[in-house]
């Protein structure tokens, strides 16, 4: 079997440049890597991972930990994730939560705690002050998507300003008759985000002068078929039915339009539907919505990992970073009728 001396002597090299070249960990020329690469690939040099871990104590594999993994937003940070840990070279093993809640407690008392993964990447999760010591005392970088984690750097969006923005819009082509379709207690957990979308909703109704009624609000589970059942009820009512609909996901909202259409309504003459998301069906859809970029959360998690993984770099302090989103306007939403 070929090693890591012959490699050196063929490319006329240290062995510790071999290394760093081969794993991408630490500065190497860029003709210093060419040469490396085209000896490995002449003699046949493979890495071996058990032997590269070994001598490093790394695994080069990323923990994400995700609580559903049939919701759109949430394969697409993981998508996200995983390609940039790929450009980095690393593995990634995934860890959904999606039960009766014993996972949860598997993986943070257990799975993480292997040794098996060198950094956790936490979605939608609000990390108890336990779990966070307990990769802490193990030296496992940490970081969060969602919301603020004591302790955790973590990227954060602000539900009630995509919420209150979503809403505006409809006040601003000159809705008052506005129905929220948000989440139900079941999934108001970590960081409230459907009670943190409602408080947006109705303060920018308050702020537009609109007092928020109850009737006007339906609560589903963010899925199509939840978005479309909750829609029904709300625009099947005989008398002062709504003219707009912000749901709380743009699933819902393409829920929304489904029912809007069994119901013999044009959108947008009869109902304006906006979402938050920016799906990947969303522009088939005609729909409105705000963008929150998952896949890029994703992305910017994993950079920020191997800011405190790579040697050479100085890792950030624990900070909430928030991030971007943006108001995409489609043919779902209109001024109403008259």
């Amino acid at each position: 079997m070929v090693g890591i001396d012959e490699v050196a002597k063929l490319a006329g090299v240290s062995t510790a440049t071999v290394s760093r070249a081969l794993s991408g960990r630490g500065h190497v020329s860029p003709a210093s890597k060419a040469k490396v690469e085209d000896a490995a690939a002449r003699l046949g040099y493979v890495v071996s991972s058990n032997a590269s871990g070994l001598a490093s104590g790394r695994t080069r594999n990323v923990g994400v930990v995700i609580p559903f993994l049939n919701r759109w937003y949430f394969s697409s940070v993981l998508e996200g994730a995983q390609q940039a840990l790929l450009r980095n070279g690393y593995d990634l093993t995934l860890y959904n939560l999606a039960g009766d809640g014993r996972e949860r407690s598997s993986v943070f008392e257990h799975f993480l705690l292997r040794q098996r993964v060198d950094a956790v990447v936490a979605v939608s999760l609000e990390l108890t002050e336990h779990e966070v010591q307990r990769l802490h005392d193990l030296g496992k970088p940490l970081v969060g998507v969602g919301g603020p984690i004591p302790g955790v750097r973590t990227l954060t969006i602000d539900d009630v300003a995509v919420a209150r923005l979503a809403t505006e819009h409809l006040l601003a082509l000159g809705h008052r008759r506005i129905a929220h379709i948000g989440g139900d207690l079941e999934f108001d957990l970590d960081f409230h985000l459907p009670t943190n979308r409602r408080l947006g909703y109705e303060a920018a109704l308050r702020d537009a002068g609109v007092d928020p009624e109850p009737r006007m609000f339906a609560p589903a589970d963010f899925t199509i078929a939840g978005g479309y059942q909750a829609a029904k009820q709300l625009l099947g009512v005989p008398h002062a039915r709504p003219t707009a609909i912000f749901a709380a996901s743009d699933e819902m909202a393409m829920g929304s339009i489904l029912a809007a259409r069994d119901l013999g309504m044009v959108m947008p003459r009869d109902v304006s539907i906006i979402g938050i998301d920016d799906h990947d069906l969303a522009e088939f859809f005609g729909l409105s919505t705000v963008a929150q970029f998952p896949r890029g959360q994703g992305e910017h998690a994993v950079e920020i990992l191997m800011e405190q993984l790579e040697p050479g770099t100085d890792a950030a302090q624990p900070a909430a970073t928030p991030l971007p989103f943006e108001l995409r306007v489609r043919s779902s939403t209109a001024v109403p009728p008259a």
